[in-house]
C-alpha cells in the first residue's frame, strides 16, 4: 500500500489515505483527490507521501484510515461549489428549526459532504443539548443523514474567520490541526502587551501565535541573567533590572543609580546578595585547631 497524509473536511482534519501499490499515479503536494472517510466521499488535499513505519510519529492524525477513490475531476469541483452555495439556505432552514424548538445552542455552519451521504451541523453550546428531535426534523428537511457536532469558540473561528491582525489567513484555518494551549505567561515572557484586546485573536481567546515562539523565548531566558541578579560588567558591579531576550541583552543598575544596557557576553554573573558564595566557610566552624578554654 501507498500512504499519503491528507487534509479534508471543513475542520481541515489530518488523515492517512491508502492507495494500492498498483496505482500508477504518484500524488504530489497540493494535489486534490477524492477519498472515502467514515462520513462518506470527501474532497481532500495531499500534503505528503509517508511510509507506514512513520505514521505513528505524525501527531493529530484521524484514527480512521481513509481510502483513495480517484483524483479529483472538474465535476467534483462543480459539486463542491454547488454544495457551498447550498450551505447558506441550509443554514437558514436549520436556524428556523432550532428557533422553533427553542434550543439553547448557536448554529455555526452546515457542511454538505461531497458524496451527499450526510450533512454535518456545527454548533456552539454551553452544555449538553438534547438534539434528538432536531436531528429527526433536519433529516426530514434535508433528506439525508445528519451529524451534530459541538465545537468550541476556537473551532468556530477556524470555520468562519478569514484574516488575522497580521493580515494573513488565520493560522487555525490554514495549517493548525489542533489548537495549542496558550497562557498569559507566554505573553509576559515575550514582552507582549497585556491589553486583552491586543493579545486576543478573532476567537476572543489569546492568540495562537503566542505559543509558536514561546519555547525559544524560554530557552533564551535560561541563558540570560534573571532580574535581580548581581553581575559584573566592564563598568563595575550592578543588578539586572530588565531583560531583552531576543537581543540577548540586560539592563543593569549600578549603586549610584546609573543604568546601562549590556550584551550577556560582556557579563560575569554573581550570586544575589542573600546567597552565600559556593566554596565559602561553613557556618559554626573555623579553620585551624580548636582553641582551648585557656587561650
Amino acid at each position: 500500500m501507498k500512504y499519503y497524509i491528507v487534509r479534508y473536511g471543513a475542520m481541515r482534519a489530518l488523515g492517512v489515505a491508502e492507495a494500492r501499490e498498483t496505482e500508477p499515479i504518484h500524488f504530489f503536494h497540493g494535489a486534490r483527490v477524492v477519498v472515502k472517510s467514515p462520513r462518506g466521499q470527501e474532497l481532500a488535499t495531499i500534503l505528503r507521501a509517508a511510509e507506514e513505519s512513520e505514521l505513528h510519529e505524525i501527531p493529530n492524525l484521524a484514527k480512521e484510515r481513509l481510502s483513495f477513490v480517484r483524483p479529483a475531476t472538474p465535476k467534483d469541483f462543480d459539486v463542491v461549489d454547488r454544495n457551498r452555495k447550498q450551505e447558506r439556505p441550509d443554514f437558514a432552514r436549520c436556524q428556523k428549526i432550532i428557533a422553533r424548538m427553542k434550543l439553547d445552542m448557536q448554529l455555526v455552519r452546515v457542511e454538505r459532504i461531497l458524496g451527499g451521504e450526510r450533512v454535518v451541523v456545527y454548533y456552539v453550546a454551553d452544555g449538553r443539548v438534547d438534539f434528538r428531535e432536531l436531528v429527526r426534523a433536519l433529516a426530514a428537511e434535508f433528506q439525508t443523514r445528519v451529524e451534530m457536532r459541538q465545537i468550541g469558540v476556537r473551532d468556530e473561528t477556524k470555520l468562519l474567520a478569514d484574516a488575522g491582525d497580521c493580515g494573513r489567513e488565520v493560522c487555525c484555518n490554514s495549517f493548525l490541526a489542533v489548537m495549542p494551549p496558550v497562557s498569559m505567561k507566554m505573553a509576559k515572557l515575550q514582552k507582549a502587551t497585556l491589553d486583552p484586546t491586543k493579545v486576543s485573536g478573532r476567537c476572543g481567546r489569546l492568540k495562537c501565535c503566542l505559543r509558536f515562539e514561546y519555547d525559544y523565548y524560554h530557552e533564551l531566558q535560561e541563558t540570560t541573567p534573571s532580574i535581580g541578579r548581581v553581575v559584573t560588567t566592564p563598568n563595575g558591579r550592578g543588578r539586572v533590572i530588565a531583560q531583552e531576550l531576543l537581543a540577548q541583552r540586560v539592563v543593569v543598575e549600578f549603586d549610584d543609580g546609573g543604568r546601562q544596557s549590556f550584551n550577556i557576553s560582556e557579563l560575569v554573573s554573581q550570586p544575589p546578595k542573600h546567597e552565600k558564595p559556593s566554596g565559602g566557610k561553613k557556618s559554626g566552624k573555623k579553620d585551624g585547631k580548636k582553641k582551648s578554654p585557656k587561650e
